[in-house]
């Protein structure tokens, strides 16, 4: 996992979604779809580490996280804003589409 993406639970996830622009994933080991999203989040969190932050919850470790934002299906991508959340897509995306995604929080 990239250095500048945060594995996050109860006990640090408010705190990392309470300012600015932050992208969470919320994925499963087991997941095919959520293995092969991981490296285009890495490519994004990369490219945008100045703007954003990145985080992955792991739904079958954290399932209070994952009830509490209605995660259902895996992968999902959860943008929040100043602790709220902004935006959601769910499945697989490229790079561009990810970080066009990301961006549009930004402005």
């Amino acid at each position: 996992m990239a250095k500048n993406i945060k594995m996050l639970d109860e006990s640090n996830f408010s705190k990392e979604i309470e300012s600015g622009v932050t992208l969470i994933d919320f994925f499963a080991e087991w997941c095919g779809p959520c293995r092969m999203l991981a490296p285009v989040v890495e490519e994004v969190a990369e490219s945008l580490k100045d703007k954003a932050s990145f985080g992955k919850v792991d739904i079958d470790k954290q399932v209070k996280l994952a009830t509490e934002y209605q995660v259902t299906s895996i992968p999902t991508l959860v943008l929040f804003k100043n602790g709220k959340e902004v935006d959601r897509i769910v499945g697989l995306r490229d790079e561009k589409a990810l970080k066009e995604f990301v961006e549009k929080a930004l402005k």
